[in-house]
C-alpha cells in the first residue's frame, strides 16, 4: 500500500479538490450544441459557487457562459418547492438560454402544512410563458418512508393534472418507485411529454418507459463504473428518446465523482452516452438538441 507522501501527486490534487469543493476543469467542447435538461442552478451557486471560475457579479450568466464555451447552450432550471420555482421562472425570463420548470418535489409534498395552498402556487406559475415544464415530481421511496407516500402520491397526481391543462411536459423524479410511477401514469393518463428526470431504471424498467413514448435523460451516474446496469438501459433507448442533464451541484461524471457538479460538465456524460449507445457523437448531439427543443419549446 502506498504512503500518503508516496502517492502520485495527481492524485493528491484531485483529492485536495474534492475537500475544497473545487469545480473541475472545463472538459473538451463537444462538437454540436446540447442542452441540460436538468439543472439547479439556486442550489449550484449557494452551495458550491461559480463554475468554472466565472464572476461572482453574475453567477447566473457566468454559470451560463461556461456552459456555453463546451457546447451547453441551453439550460433548464428545475424547481423544487414554491421559492425554487418562483426563483426560476424569473431567472428564465432574464436569461435567454435558460427555461424553467416548477413543481413540488415528491420529499416536499409530505413536508408541507398546506398541500392545496402550494399546489394553487405551482399551478399560477404554469402559465408563464418561460415556465415549459411541470417538475420534479414524482415518487421518493428512498428519503420518504409509508407515512408520507400518499401525500407523495396526491401531489404526482395533481401535478400530471397541472402539465395536461398548461400542455407542457411533466418531469419526473423517480426514486425506488418505479412500479407505482408508472402506476400512477397510467392511472391518469400520461401528458403527451414526460421526462424521466436522472433515469435510475434497469433494462426492463427502460422498456416499459420506450414503449409508452417517454424520455429518458440520462445523468452523470451513467459514467460510474457500477453503473452497468443503467448503460443496459441507455443502450436499448432509441437516441430520439434520449435526454442528458446534470442535477447539479450533485452527480458529478467520472473522472471527477465527488466534485461539484455543473452544466459545463456536460460533455462527459454526452460522450460516455456515445460510447454506450454506439451512436456517432455528431449525431447524437444532434438528437439531443432536437429532442430538447421538442419537449420545451423554442428557447
Amino acid at each position: 500500500m502506498l504512503s500518503l507522501m508516496s502517492e502520485p501527486t495527481e492524485t493528491r490534487r484531485e483529492r485536495a479538490a474534492r475537500r475544497a469543493g473545487e469545480f473541475p476543469p472545463a472538459p473538451e467542447p463537444l462538437p454540436r450544441p446540447v442542452l441540460d435538461s436538468h439543472t439547479h442552478l439556486d442550489i449550484t451557486v449557494s452551495e458550491a459557487g461559480v463554475p468554472g471560475g466565472g464572476s461572482t457579479d453574475d453567477p447566473i450568466g457566468s454559470a451560463v457562459a461556461v456552459a456555453a464555451e463546451v457546447g451547453v447552450d441551453r439550460l433548464v432550471q428545475v424547481g423544487v418547492d414554491v421559492a425554487s420555482s418562483v426563483w426560476g421562472a424569473d431567472v428564465a425570463e432574464r436569461h435567454p438560454a435558460v427555461l424553467a420548470t416548477v413543481a413540488l418535489h415528491p420529499n416536499e409534498a409530505p413536508r408541507l402544512a398546506d398541500l392545496d395552498e402550494a399546489l394553487r402556487e405551482i399551478e399560477s406559475l404554469a402559465a408563464r410563458e418561460r415556465v415549459r415544464g411541470i417538475g420534479e415530481t414524482g415518487m421518493d421511496f428512498f428519503r420518504t418512508g409509508d407515512e408520507g407516500r400518499a401525500a407523495q402520491e396526491e401531489s404526482f397526481r395533481a401535478h400530471i393534472a397541472i402539465a395536461k391543462r398548461h400542455g407542457k411536459a411533466l418531469v419526473v423524479h423517480d426514486r425506488d418507485a418505479h412500479a407505482d410511477v408508472l402506476r400512477i401514469l397510467d392511472d391518469e393518463g400520461a401528458p403527451d411529454t414526460v421526462v424521466l428526470h436522472c433515469f435510475s431504471g434497469d433494462a426492463d424498467f427502460a422498456r416499459e418507459c420506450v414503449r409508452r413514448g417517454f424520455l429518458l435523460s440520462f445523468a452523470g451516474t451513467v459514467t460510474f463504473g457500477s453503473a452497468g446496469a443503467l448503460r443496459e438501459a441507455a443502450a436499448l433507448t432509441p437516441v430520439d428518446q434520449i435526454l442528458v442533464e446534470t442535477d447539479a451541484p450533485y452527480l458529478t461524471p467520472m473522472p471527477h465523482r465527488g466534485r461539484p457538479n455543473a452544466s459545463y460538465l456536460i460533455p462527459l456524460t454526452v460522450r460516455s452516452l456515445a460510447a454506450t449507445t454506439g451512436a456517432d457523437l455528431d449525431e447524437l448531439c444532434t438528437a439531443i438538441s432536437a429532442t430538447g427543443d421538442r419537449v420545451f419549446g423554442p428557447w
